[in-house]
């Protein structure tokens, strides 16, 4: 099939690849854009996994404030040069992980960051869930695993679904970014506030308080 004008602008607006690469990929796909798309997904992926190991120490720290001032986030994302990180694209991934963070409240970057005590602390938890519900002792640790990648899912950011795009983890988003962009990206740290967290809120006893009131009368 004869690659068309309209074809590569479609796959240009859809994956946000340079012209010459999208006329490649759907010349490889025979015209399919959806291929196609599969296609330069797993080239830039490649090329992503090249640039990860790059040092990258420019970048930005961004911040989100939501719920009228009850959440607030702190997020330190490096690049590799000074000029990525003054770009509106590198500005916007920033602002979006600084958003993820606030609306997921993860606990980690990535998994490797997790303490092996709470690793571990993890595990005796949900072997016991599996054992009060009956399970063979057998599969019991196996479900533990699965369970476990549960947990990385949902507590360390980098394994979290992307909140603007949720078939695609943060992970997946950044490797696309870095991919688009030409240069390493990573998130380095991050510190997420919320308003009286950790704090005991206090519990009026009311039957005290009218006779309190009453007293005084």
């Amino acid at each position: 099939m004869a690659v068309t004008a309209a074809m590569v602008k479609e796959l240009r607006e859809k994956t946000g690849a340079g012209m010459l690469d999208c006329k490649k990929a759907l010349e490889e796909a025979n015209g399919d854009v959806t291929k196609a798309s599969e296609i330069l997904r797993e080239k830039g992926l490649a090329a992503a996994a090249n640039k990860a190991g790059r040092i990258a120490t420019e970048g930005a720290v961004g911040s989100y404030i939501h719920a009228g001032g009850r959440i607030g986030v702190l997020v330190e994302v490096n690049c590799e040069t000074d000029f990525v990180a003054k770009t509106d694209q590198f500005q916007q991934l920033v602002k979006d992980i600084a958003m993820q963070i606030s609306a997921s409240s993860p606990r980690y970057v990535r998994r490797e960051e997790v303490p092996t005590e709470d690793i571990e602390k993890e595990r005796e938890i949900l072997k016991a869930q599996a054992l009060n519900e009956g399970k063979p002792e057998k599969i019991v640790e196996k479900m533990v695993e699965g369970r476990l990648s549960k947990f990385y899912e949902e507590f360390c950011l980098m394994e979290q679904a992307f909140i603007k795009d949720p078939d695609k983890t943060i992970s997946q988003l950044l490797n696309e970014k870095i991919s688009t962009i030409g240069e390493n990206i990573s998130i380095r740290r991050f510190v997420r506030f919320e308003l009286g967290e950790g704090l005991e809120k206090k519990v009026d006893n009311f039957v005290e308080e009218v006779m309190a009131q009453a007293k005084m009368q």
